[in-house]
């Protein structure tokens, strides 16, 4: 009997995957993966911004246009329409002499509560500070109005105006309630406190000491997020060579005018806002151009720690409808 070892060795194949197909099938898969990887991260990137571009969308919508509505009130029922430092009951409150404080023998004392610039005195709790996230202060806009509508309104801060009450009300920027931030970029807000002026002058107190009537309080959250807030006074000038023409001024700048004051017919305001929501992958913009003010002069401020954002600049301009001038030619 004989044996083919030959045919039996012959037929037995060894079976599975050489190196370089192996070589080839991991290759393979880690594109596939990578691919996968780089979907998922554009789809949280863009998640992301638009998140963002969502808070950003609502700062503006919502708390702008509230913005623009609380200061066209400026200057409501004051007989008076010339609006400078001295006006009594004046729209724009810049000094003592608006609500009623004469400047001698004693002025108003707390000039922190006052329209405000970069460069001004600043006296009184919870005054203002020029806080800010860029390398420039931040404003302060105070206004001032007579509720003549014959019935109850609320003031920014939701506490009801009686009819004929003298409202006062003012804007800046201040840290977010319940916030404590270590980092240079600090969580800010858009605050409003609201209060009333006396009849005769000078600003009421009532009882008790946190009802939001009284001037001088922290103020409520007005609009989240904050970077910068600039605030520019449009004077309109009614004598003299220049009559009828308007120029845009800080109120430090308008204040130093001592001959042939304009008067304020409008007010500019500059916002630097931001989303909430991190951004992933993106660079994030560092300077900003803002009411006439270069990028430079906008500049975030450095902080390892903070995290990148979305952020955008907001301008509008509001004419003070109480507070217009005529200006006659009699050249014609």
């Amino acid at each position: 009997m004989s044996y083919n070892y030959q045919g039996k060795y012959m037929n037995d194949h060894q079976a599975g995957f050489t190196l370089i197909e192996l070589m080839i099938s991991l290759v393979l898969g880690l594109i596939v993966s990578a691919a996968v990887i780089q979907v998922y991260l554009i789809n949280v990137k863009t998640s992301s911004i638009q998140a963002s571009g969502s808070e950003l969308q609502d700062a503006s919508v919502f708390g702008l246009q509230q913005l623009e509505k609380s200061i066209r009130l400026a200057n409501l029922g004051n007989p008076t329409t010339r609006i400078d430092g001295t006006t009594p009951n004046g729209g724009i409150v810049l000094t003592g002499l608006n609500i009623g404080v004469p400047a001698a023998p004693t002025p108003y004392p707390n000039t922190g509560y006052l329209t405000r610039r970069a460069g001004d005195s600043a006296v009184g709790a919870n005054g203002w500070t020029g806080i800010s996230n860029t390398n420039t202060n931040s404003d302060q806009l105070t206004i001032q109005y007579i509720n003549i509508t014959g019935a109850p309104m609320t003031d920014c801060e939701g506490a009801v105006a009686a009819v004929n009450d003298i409202v006062i009300e003012r804007y800046f920027l201040r840290q977010a309630t319940g916030v404590t931030s270590t980092g240079t970029i600090k969580d800010l807000v858009l605050a409003c406190d609201a209060g009333r002026v006396n009849t005769v002058g000078g600003i009421a107190t009532v009882t008790p000491s946190s009802d939001p009537r009284n001037f001088g309080q922290a103020g409520q959250e007005f609009i989240v997020n904050v970077d910068q807030f600039k605030v520019l006074l449009g004077a309109q000038y009614t004598t003299g060579a220049n009559a009828g023409q308007i120029i845009y001024l800080p109120s430090s700048a308008y204040s130093a005018i001592t001959t042939g004051k304009p008067a304020v017919t409008s007010v500019k305001i500059g916002l630097i806002v931001h989303g909430s929501t991190p951004i992933i992958g993106s660079a994030e913009q560092s300077e900003f151009a803002l009411l006439g003010q270069l990028p430079a002069d906008n500049k975030l401020k450095t902080d390892a720690s903070s995290k990148k954002k979305v952020r955008s600049t907001y301008e509008t301009t509001t004419l003070l409808r109480n507070a217009r001038v005529v200006n006659i030619n009699t050249s014609l």
